[in-house]
């Protein structure tokens, strides 16, 4: 294609939202007009699906629950007029609890008012709320953020060791649907210890975020915690950023939430249009459909050009990759569908990974999201009149170029700068983006039985590890690793039983190891 042709298939293909100042060009996606016909009757049906999800659809058919996080920016379209002032409620209760946190009304025992906020969490109870906290945050928040979103006990130990004394002004958020996620709730169970060896008092300085008479929201209660808010069962993990699990964060760090829901709001009407060519999100699903021949054969590389927006490719991480990983369709055939998401940032990554993406395996797509604005206010010229903004832009249009010369595909969203209303407006266009392309390869993107799966096997890793302590601890004489296996009936999990005695040998705990480590079936096992 010459660069004319080039010029005026961009034309052809770039949509602009004129309120948003938003841009989509998926015009290096080289599908043509005969495929664009051919998926006409996917779109149709994709419209009609999402316009019925809307409407109070069951859409997660293993839970029997509605899908609703797109109620929350547009409370009007909710199905019944309790749900609307359920959300208009929460709004407000954030409003309100922001405003006596900043003006001190709302203070931790003995001091003036809160400095720091600690967010506790694990998946979209955590990945939305930082990438929301890394884009938006001023300099000088009110509250400093910091998160704990694993059960990595030196990882709680090194958040908690950096806050040191200014735990005393810091404001704990526990989020967690059902209050029993295991990661949470241990790194909840730590910081309560700190807490009480500092001699201060966790529930005086706790909200939670959890589900309606949730275990969490009882143990809240129940201590005097300082309050909690909804996380209702119609919003998924994954879709939960402009629910109160994103909302009351973001609006303690000072983030004007309000505009995010706004530019969400405006950006599902854009969404909501049942034209491919004038719907963002069908576009992208349209493109990714193609790249992937229907089947995710190839990786999405998101490239945002921002140190703001660094996170939002594992923000996507879970939005994509969590909802379209299925093994089956909905007619129940085995079909292993998903896209796998990676990325960092550009132009990190002209020093990282762009070599084998012009280069090597031809096995993904990039998306490359600009950012107009460099900076607020004007920047120095660093050479040829240019300055370091020009440099950013120029590596982006640069590699783009360079991808498309080498047959490498990809698509570039464009936004005029990092705000709130752009960051909700993102959020929205991705969500509906999956849930179209789901539609468009009959899968279920609002269910996760694999997660369950992972979460079910791990809770008989540590059923094992309970057998093998007691068991040990109830022997006199050491025995071998085949010997405790026979007694435990674990002689089919001997490889697991041997990776948990080698951590709790590790960590110093219960069980001793001793012997030859190269043979490993000789190894003794002790009580320490």
């Amino acid at each position: 294609m010459d660069e004319l042709e080039l010029w005026q298939r961009y034309q052809d293909w770039l949509y602009r939202h004129e309120g948003l100042g938003l841009y989509l060009d998926i015009s290096r996606i080289s599908f043509d007009d005969k495929f664009v016909e051919q998926m006409q009757p996917k779109f149709a049906k994709a419209f009609e699906e999402m316009a019925a999800l809307e409407q109070g659809s069951i859409a997660n058919p293993d839970e029997k629950r509605m899908v609703g996080h797109y109620w929350l920016r547009d409370p009007d379209r909710a199905p019944s007029a309790a749900l609307k002032q359920d959300i208009l409620s929460t709004i407000q209760d954030i409003k309100t609890f922001t405003q006596q946190v900043h003006t001190g009304a709302l203070y931790p025992p003995g001091q003036e008012k809160f400095t720091d906020l600690l967010c506790i969490g694990i998946g979209g109870s955590a990945l939305g709320p930082q990438f929301v906290s890394q884009a938006l945050t001023a300099d000088a928040p009110p509250l400093t953020a910091h998160f704990i979103d694993n059960t990595d006990p030196a990882g709680i130990d090194r958040i908690l060791n950096r806050l040191g004394d200014r735990l005393a002004t810091t404001l704990v958020i526990v989020t967690s649907k059902s209050g029993g996620t295991p990661e949470t709730r241990n790194a909840m169970l730590e910081v309560q210890h700190r807490f009480e060896q500092m001699g201060l008092h966790f529930s005086k300085q706790a909200v939670a975020v959890t589900g309606i008479s949730s275990n969490l929201e009882q143990v809240a209660t129940q201590q005097g915690w300082l309050g909690t808010f909804p996380m209702h069962g119609w919003v998924g993990g994954r879709t939960s950023e402009l629910s109160a699990v994103g909302l009351l964060p973001a609006a303690l760090e000072g983030i004007d939430i309000m505009a995010i829901l706004q530019g969400a709001k405006v950006m599902d009407a854009a969404t909501r249009v049942a034209d491919l060519r004038q719907n963002p999100a069908a576009m992208l699903a349209l493109s990714w459909y193609y790249v992937g021949e229907g089947h995710g054969l190839k990786d999405m590389v998101l490239l945002p050009y921002k140190d703001s927006l660094a996170l939002f490719s594992r923000y996507l991480q879970q939005l994509v990759m969590e909802s379209l990983g299925k093994e089956r369709d909905l007619d129940g055939n085995i079909v292993n569908q998903g896209i796998a998401v990676y990325g960092n940032k550009g132009s990190t990554d002209q020093h990282a990974y762009v070599q084998q993406l012009r280069e090597g395996v031809n096995n993904f797509f990039v998306t490359f999201i600009e950012v107009l604005q460099d900076r607020e206010g004007t920047s120095i010229t660093i050479d040829q009149a240019a300055t370091a903004g020009d440099f950013l832009n120029g590596f982006l249009l640069g590699t783009r170029q360079a991808l498309y010369d080498n047959q490498r595909g990809s698509i570039t969203i464009t936004v005029p700068r990092v705000m709130p209303e752009i960051v909700g407006a993102l959020i929205a266009l991705y969500e509906r983006a999956v849930g179209l392309y789901a539609s468009l390869v009959n899968i279920n993107a609002y269910h996760q039985p694999g997660v369950e799966a992972g979460k079910k096997a791990a809770a008989g890793i540590l059923d094992l590890q309970a057998k093998a302590i007691a068991a040990v601890q109830n022997s006199p004489e050491p025995c071998m690793i085949t010997e405790l296996a026979s007694k435990i009936g674990a002689e089919k999990n001997i490889e697991t039983l041997y990776q948990i005695l080698r951590h709790l040998d590790a960590n110093q705990r219960h069980i001793e190891l001793s012997g030859d480590a190269v043979s490993l079936a000789q190894l003794q096992v002790s009580r320490r």
